[in-house]
This record gives structure tokens, C-alpha cells and sequence, in this order.
């Protein structure tokens, strides 16, 4: 009964919170769903999944998924790329589907320095399931029995499709990073009902980190190979959407070929009624050679949902790179000194 009694808090909790886009944890090893301007950043072809289980403890299940396929065209100086992601929902069977395009252009600053913009357009497609809902005006006060009609104007199944847009920046030279994007620009109606408008708000984007070598220059790269890699990053991802705001604060340390990271999710100083400590992650990832890249974290609970054995969060993340195509100005490869998950 207590876990049901904590499964129906977070449910309702989550009718707001699924007006809001899912939130990776490797969301570096998601590039395009952080920045459409990422899109080639790597200046190599990469094929990546995602997956992410939220709170495994409960009797019911949030799990999201995403993959994406990007790609550097060195002639045009451009990205491009497609992504896929889709959530589900248990309780009411509720899932938000979207499979997207993206380009972004690299323009040179300096000598060493680079600033990438870039558009997103994605198609979203919303479904869910409202037919073993059960709401109060459907139960008798006197019998405890239910009735059929509840008297809400909601079909068993319902589905809702919109075009969706995105758009961001990132500057970077060899050592340091700083990027913004802006995600449901126009703001779409994701209302299953005709009659009412519920906009899926704005959500803005700030993420930036340095990067310090500590490999002495003894570090050797051909592509996405890489010898005697020592690399200590520091990194920041701050959010906002609508009411919420969040902050990720992390640190990595690549010892090539282990990555080992650590990462704080709230707003540590921000005076509220309830404080805003969301979690720490722990993360590992490997690199197993040939350019596949294996990264698994988990979310361990620091607000009060820890008491209520929610199981924190897994997530995953597999990563391919290879160089494609016609390497035809690849001399002129800058160096993403970005978190590789």
C-alpha cells in the first residue's frame, strides 16, 4: 500500500512533469538532444542508443529511450544528423514519440577556436491511454463501488501529433567549451483535448566546461583513436522549463581507456520551502577499441523520494564513431574538449 500510495504522489507529480522533456544524465553521450548544434561535432560519423530506467523500484515504470546517427561533411564545413527518442509512461500508458532532422555549421574563429550553430525540426507524436483510469467522481461514498462514467470529457485512447523546433550554439577552441539551445521554440499545444490549450513550454539550455590535458603532451590521436590519454574535465549543464529550473554540476577524469565521473543535480543555493538537492550520478564508461564507447550511470536519490525506495535511476549509453566518406579536409579537424558521456 505504501508503495502504491508513493507511485500515485509521483504520478501526479509527473502530469507536470511529462510537459517537460525527459532529462539524461549522459546527456553528453545524447548530443543532439542537447544541441542540435553538436550535430557532427565530432567531425567523425557516430551512431549512438540511449536508454534511461527511472525509479525501478515502483510497481509502475518510466523508461526513455533515444538513438541518433550524425555525421561531418569536411567540404561543407556542416553536420547533419537524425534522431529518435521516445518515453513511456506505465500508469496510463502514456508515450511521447519524436524522430527529428538536424544541420549545423562550423564557422572558424581563430586559429584553434570554432563556433557551431544549428536547427532542429522534429515530428512528436503523443499517445495514451486513459481507459483504466479511475478518478473519484467514479467511486460511491457509500459502497465504495465503481461506476462506469466519470464524467470527464476524455476517450480511452488518444493520440496527438505536432512539428517541433529547435535551436542552439556552441563555441569551443582546444580546451574550453560554452553552448545554449532552445528547445520547443513556438511553444506547441499538446492538449489531447481540441477544445483546450496546453502548451509544451520552452525549455532553455547553458552548458560549458574546461578541460585540462594531464598527459604532459605525451597523448597521441589518429581519429578516434587515442594513446596514453590523461584528461580532467569539469562541466556544468543548467536548465530551466516552464516553473522548473536545474542545475548539473560534474566532473570526469579520462583515464583512456576507463572514464570515471561524478555529477551533482540541483540547485545547491537557491533559497525554496523545499530544497532542491535532486541527486548525485555516478558514472563509469570504457572504450573498447574501434571506436565503441560504453557508458553506464546511475542516479542515486537525494530528496525525499530516496525514503520512498524509488531505486534512483539507470542509465545507458552505446556509442560507434568511424570516420566516412571522403576524408578530404580532415587537416582542418578541430579538437570537442566536451564530456564523452
Amino acid at each position: 500500500m505504501r508503495r502504491l500510495f508513493t507511485f500515485i504522489i509521483l504520478f501526479i507529480a509527473s502530469l507536470g512533469l511529462r510537459a517537460q522533456d525527459v532529462q539524461y544524465s549522459q546527456f553528453y553521450a545524447n548530443p543532439l538532444y542537447l544541441n542540435p548544434a553538436m550535430a557532427g561535432a565530432s567531425e567523425m560519423t557516430r551512431i549512438g542508443v540511449n536508454y534511461r530506467n527511472q525509479w525501478p523500484g515502483l510497481d509502475q515504470s518510466f523508461n526513455s529511450y533515444s538513438a541518433y546517427l550524425d555525421h561531418f561533411i569536411f567540404g561543407a564545413n556542416s553536420g547533419i544528423g537524425i534522431i529518435f527518442n521516445r518515453s513511456e509512461q506505465s500508469m496510463a500508458n502514456l508515450s511521447v514519440s519524436e524522430i527529428g532532422a538536424t544541420y549545423s555549421y562550423r564557422a572558424r574563429l581563430g586559429f584553434r577556436s570554432f563556433l557551431r550553430v544549428g536547427g532542429q525540426v522534429s515530428y512528436m507524436d503523443r499517445d495514451a491511454y486513459f481507459g483504466d483510469l479511475v478518478f473519484g467522481s467514479q467511486i460511491d461514498d457509500m459502497t465504495g463501488s465503481i461506476g462506469d462514467f466519470s464524467g470527464e470529457n476524455l476517450g480511452e485512447d488518444m493520440r496527438h501529433q505536432f512539428i517541433d523546433y529547435s535551436f542552439g550554439m556552441l563555441f569551443h577552441n582546444d580546451n574550453f567549451w560554452f553552448g545554449a539551445s532552445a528547445h520547443h521554440v513556438t511553444q506547441p499545444n499538446i492538449s489531447f483535448i481540441d477544445s483546450e490549450i496546453s502548451e509544451l513550454p520552452l525549455k532553455l539550455s547553458a552548458h560549458g566546461g574546461v578541460k585540462f590535458d594531464l598527459s604532459g603532451g605525451n597523448s597521441k590521436a589518429f581519429y578516434n583513436q587515442r594513446t596514453g590519454t590523461r584528461e580532467l574535465t569539469f562541466a556544468f549543464n543548467y536548465k530551466n522549463q516552464g516553473p522548473f529550473t536545474q542545475l548539473d554540476l560534474g566532473t570526469q577524469v579520462n583515464i583512456q581507456p576507463l572514464v570515471l565521473g561524478v555529477w551533482y543535480r540541483g540547485i545547491p543555493l537557491k533559497e525554496t520551502a523545499i530544497p532542491n538537492h535532486e541527486s548525485v550520478i555516478a558514472l563509469v564508461g570504457i572504450s573498447l577499441g574501434g571506436g565503441l564507447d560504453i557508458g553506464y550511470s546511475h542516479d542515486f536519490t537525494l530528496s525525499s523520494l530516496g525514503n520512498a525506495n524509488t531505486g534512483g535511476a539507470h542509465e545507458i549509453s552505446i556509442r560507434y564513431s568511424f570516420l566516412a566518406g571522403s576524408a578530404k579536409g580532415a587537416g582542418r579537424k578541430s579538437s570537442m574538449p566536451c564530456f564523452k558521456y
